[in-house]
């Protein structure tokens, strides 16, 4: 896990520091001589989530990221955000698309404090291999999303990464987990804003999603449980597209690859909790062992399937 650090109320400097952290950009302000910045950044491999905190009005114009890039504003506003012929204005609880990976983009910030969250484009393809149109990378079409529900979702997929994921290095280290969180960011991404990926089943995908299609992925799934997975990975060991496989899983289990992944390892989970000795074992050190990080979310899912508390299981 990588961590950064910035305050400063040196325009240069805060300049600088945004063109090593963010793209090659050029910044202004009516105030320099009162320009405080204060940015924190927590990262992974192909994600990272910071704070900022600009307490001035600040214009921007920044090359393009080579990274998808979210926006989430907590207070103030962001003025005059324009890539590619869009042109909009966000402001407190906005949750928005800030640029495309391959687009600069200019703007203004008005005395705001605010996310952004950045996401290497490769992992809208591990979430979709297999639905690209004519072969071509999914593109994000759209940069507000689609649904005020979509945006809470969003926006709460962000939170966890922040606050239960990164902001705790222990976990933060565990590839499980950041895998985990890394694919629910992207396709709460996917879900949240208009986008190229087909997703229905063609007639071959049909064809496929047969019960042996669904006997490889399983037998995948049930080898592989303790290392991190795509439904790309695992529409590959059943040799079929992620369309396909994950038909397989809805007609014939009611459920998706990755909710049947995340089944497995609630019962490994469950498994180490019988074996496991109390006093020396914790609940939360099982459940991020098998990629769940949140404590209330993993009580939750081991009530439904078990019926008791999971530390009712490690006294027992």
């Amino acid at each position: 896990m990588d961590t950064l650090d910035f305050d400063s109320d040196d325009l240069e400097a805060t300049e600088d520091f945004l063109s090593r952290a963010y793209a090659r950009m050029r910044i202004s302000s009516s105030t320099p001589q009162a320009s405080r910045a204060r940015i924190r950044r927590t990262a992974v491999t192909d994600v990272s989530v910071d704070e900022l905190d600009l307490d001035f009005d600040m214009s921007y114009a920044v090359t393009p990221l080579g990274k998808i890039c979210l926006c989430v504003v907590h207070e103030g506003t962001i003025r005059d955000h324009a890539f590619h012929g869009v042109r909009d204005d966000f402001g407190p609880g906005d949750v928005v698309l800030f640029a495309p990976h391959d687009l600069p983009y200019a703007g203004r910030i008005c005395s705001a404090r605010y996310n952004i969250t950045m996401l290497d484009p490769a992992l809208l393809r591990h979430v979709t291999a297999g639905q690209e149109p004519l072969g071509e990378p999914v593109r994000l079409t759209g940069h507000r999303p689609t649904s005020p529900a979509a945006a809470r979702h969003l926006s709460r997929t962000i939170t966890y990464l922040r606050d239960d994921v990164l902001a705790n290095p222990a976990l933060a280290q565990n590839p499980l987990l950041t895998s985990v969180g890394s694919q629910m960011l992207a396709a709460s991404v996917l879900a949240a804003f208009p986008n190229t990926a087909r997703t229905d089943p063609t007639a071959q995908d049909h064809r496929d999603g047969h019960s042996a299609t669904l006997r490889r992925a399983i037998a995948y799934i049930d080898d592989h449980a303790a290392e991190p997975l795509t439904v790309a990975d695992i529409a590959a060991a059943a040799h079929v597209t992620v369309r396909a496989v994950q038909y397989a899983f809805r007609r014939q289990l009611d459920t998706t690859p990755l909710g049947y992944l995340r089944r497995t390892r609630l019962a490994h989970a469950h498994r180490e909790l019988q074996a496991a000795q109390p006093g020396v074992t914790a609940v939360a050190d099982i459940a991020a062992r098998w990629g769940f990080a949140h404590a209330g979310r993993f009580v939750a899912l081991y009530r439904e399937a078990y019926g008791r508390h999971p530390s009712d299981t490690l006294r027992n």
